[in-house]
């Protein structure tokens, strides 16, 4: 199997780095492109504990759009050390409702041949309480995963 296109999920934290230096590494071994991949939460659908649904939404005003704009220099980084690097890149943000799931769509919908993503690695008791999108994109796609921790 020939890998051409390499899906990158990345969300500005500590461990956003170690995902794009590994994976522009491989993509230039490979040959292959990469498509940088931020999912955003949509706030409306995020629990808020002891409030209803009006307080909810008026909580929620301006929060999509302050976690939009905060992706983009994240988008515009990996973008910058991929042109460095000498490999083809595209930049991809998403407002999505479950990011396991969105990460499974884009490699799909960008024809990716290839998964790269880092694990937070919070252990059985933080995947319990925030869960585990490596393990989500394990399990519900068919692609190869490279898992970095």
């Amino acid at each position: 199997m020939q890998v051409k296109r390499i899906l990158v999920p990345v969300d500005g934290s500590e461990l956003t780095d170690r995902a794009i230096e590994a994976s522009l590494a491989l993509a230039a071994q490979l040959g292959a492109e990469i498509v940088g991949f931020v999912a955003v939460l949509t706030s409306s659908l995020l629990p808020r504990p002891r409030q209803d649904r009006r307080e909810a939404a008026a909580d929620s005003l301006g929060d999509d759009d302050e976690d939009v704009s905060s992706a983009g220099p994240v988008l515009a980084r990996f973008e910058s050390m991929a042109r460095a690097a000498g490999v083809p890149f595209e930049g991809v943000l998403d407002q999505v409702p479950s990011i396991g799931k969105a990460i499974i769509a884009a490699a799909a919908s960008h024809r990716c041949d290839m998964i790269v993503m880092v694990t937070h690695g919070r252990g059985a008791f933080g995947e319990f309480l925030f869960g585990s999108q490596t393990k989500a994109v394990l399990a519900g796609s068919n692609l190869p995963l490279l898992v970095l921790h």
